[in-house]
């Protein structure tokens, strides 16, 4: 579905995505070891916008993940626009400031505007909420003139575009060769409450749901380029935020993979409860789902219900982790230190979890106080929301300052430490890697998929299996992977612990932030390769 009203004037509509900051979550330092990828995943939402906009509008669209907006491309455009996460406000800023300094009219939406609209005063217009009849607003509004209006406006939401009408993302508009995988969306909105977490401020409680036939229809969008990435991510909040919705959408998901020979593999992030749905694993598996992001958050029952997150309190950890691996899903998971609940015996029993658990990438952040979260308003009141950019999170811990920087050093350090992190990656290959079906070849066999695979084997094997310092435990695990037929499982190990490891070894020299959600200002890094020996 596009915007219906009839137009009476063309505007050319430049869409701008900004820059990310790397983090451990976003695996910056693996694409130099794959062919021709340059940034993490499509834009989602603002390829929604770019669809959505008249027929008759002609629209570019610009990831700066990828490459930067030129000043032809604002000297063409009549609109620029723009979405965003908060941290990316900076880059929000930068792009607003060349689309000004070519005199062009800015719309700002997406999460960071829709909670803190306070954040940007340089926008012409603001979009608050999601798409709906604000948008159909904004896009009357520069119907009638593209001038930039004298003061900001702003637009909120208050009827909302059901999902089953949104139209595909303009897939058609981006290099999807260029992305690490694709992502996909057929629910919005979480039915808990964390702490920490502004998802039901800003998308609901009670999920909202594309239709089986959507999902499949943008599958066969992604497909028609060619060289496209086989992974694809659903960036549902949460992926059993309905249940019934996803056991009954996953059958066509099946089917599809089936008729097309299964040309794809999918991920997704959901509650650890979900190891309680086998119905729903078994269709998962039957579906070719590979990997799960799980917000663990922390191993401690009391800081669980502290942060009102019980629903991982309400399933046996452990027992949780190994069900999901018996059905051939990788477990991900996300922690979070600087809780209130934190104590001197905390980072033992982080430690103890990493090791027990197996899971082999684990993105552990610092806290951060997002607005529009009970945890801002908690803090917000006791004066405990820090504004300064030289620290690396926003809260004022209950812990010394110092001592939570140092204890997140030593986490990470101890989970990325190479010997411990291949031993769990030779652990899934046992526990996780076999237990996954086995489809059939033919949807995969293409000259995209071979080439990529090629020079990911020699990029693997000249910079991690010869060049790098750690190249005895990847070979010890590449091995155990080998014996056992777990090709592809060898290069999956091979580029994600890369990434980890210099990643790691950035953070401990101070170049990288301690939690995604930080602006604290670093110094790019823009080497070809990453040096793979260890430095003092």
């Amino acid at each position: 579905m596009r915007y219906s009203v009839p137009v009476k004037n063309k505007r050319r509509v430049l869409c701008v995505f900004p820059h990310y900051t790397p983090a451990f979550g976003t695996f910056n330092h693996a694409y130099r070891l794959m062919k021709g990828v340059r940034a993490f995943m499509p834009p989602q939402g603002l390829l929604l916008i770019a669809a959505y906009m008249p027929e008759a509008w002609p629209v570019r669209f610009v990831d700066e993940n990828i490459r930067k907006a030129t000043a032809a491309e604002f000297e063409w455009a009549d609109v620029v626009v723009v979405s965003g996460m908060h941290v990316q406000a900076p880059q929000i800023h930068s792009i607003t400031e060349r689309a000004h300094a070519a005199g062009k009219v800015v719309m700002l939406g997406g999460p960071s505007a829709s909670a803190s609209p306070e954040m940007y005063p340089d926008i012409d217009y603001l979009h608050i909420g999601e798409m709906g009849d604000a948008t159909d607003q904004i896009i009357a509004l520069l119907d009638e003139s593209a001038a930039r209006p004298p003061a900001q406006v702003r637009f909120e939401t208050k009827e909302r575009l059901p999902l089953q009408q949104f139209p595909i993302p303009a897939y058609d508009l981006i290099p999807l060769k260029s992305y690490l995988m694709l992502t996909l969306q057929f629910s919005s909105g979480c039915p808990y409450l964390c702490e920490f977490c502004d998802i039901p401020n800003l998308y609901g409680r009670q999920p909202r749901l594309k239709t089986a036939a959507q999902v499949t229809a943008e599958l066969d969008a992604m497909r028609k380029q060619k060289g496209h990435p086989p992974v694809v991510y659903f960036v549902d909040d949460n992926f059993i935020g309905n249940r019934k919705a996803t056991k009954d959408m996953l059958p066509h998901l099946v089917a599809w993979q089936k008729q097309h020979g299964y040309p794809l593999q999918f991920a997704c992030e959901a509650t650890l409860n979900i190891a309680k749905q086998p119905e729903i694993l078994a269709l998962m598996r039957e579906a070719s789902f590979l990997g799960l992001f799980v917000g663990i958050e922390t191993p401690e029952a009391d800081a669980l219900k502290a942060m009102r997150k019980d629903q991982n309190n309400a399933v046996p950890m452990m027992a949780s982790i190994k069900t999901l691996n018996d059905y051939g899903l990788e477990v991900t998971s996300g922690i979070i230190l600087g809780l209130d609940t934190d104590s001197d015996d905390t980072e033992g029993r982080l430690k103890d979890f990493i090791d027990v658990s197996q899971i082999p990438m684990l993105t552990i952040n610092l806290l951060q106080a997002l607005p529009k979260t009970p945890l801002w308003d908690r803090l917000a009141k006791t004066s405990r929301i820090a504004d300064d950019p030289t620290l690396e999170s926003n809260v004022r811990f209950l812990r010394p300052y110092d001592e939570v920087v140092s204890m997140w050093r030593r986490c990470i350090a101890h989970a990325n430490d190479p010997e411990r992190l291949f031993s769990r990656f030779a652990h899934q290959v046992d526990a996780t890697y076999v237990n996954r079906m086995i489809p059939p070849a033919r949807g995969k066999l293409n000259w995209s998929n071979l080439s990529g695979a090629l020079v990911l084997a020699f990029r693997v094997v000249v910079h991690i299996g010869i060049l790098s310092d750690y190249r005895k435990p990847f070979w010890r695990a590449a091995r155990h992977a080998m014996r056992r037929g777990q090709i592809d499982a060898v290069l999956g190990m091979g580029f994600i612990a890369h990434h980890l490891i210099q990643f790691t070894r950035e953070a401990l020299r101070g170049e990288q932030n301690a939690s995604y959600y930080s602006t604290k200002a670093r110094t790019p890094q823009t080497q070809e390769f990453a040096p793979l020996r260890k430095s003092a």
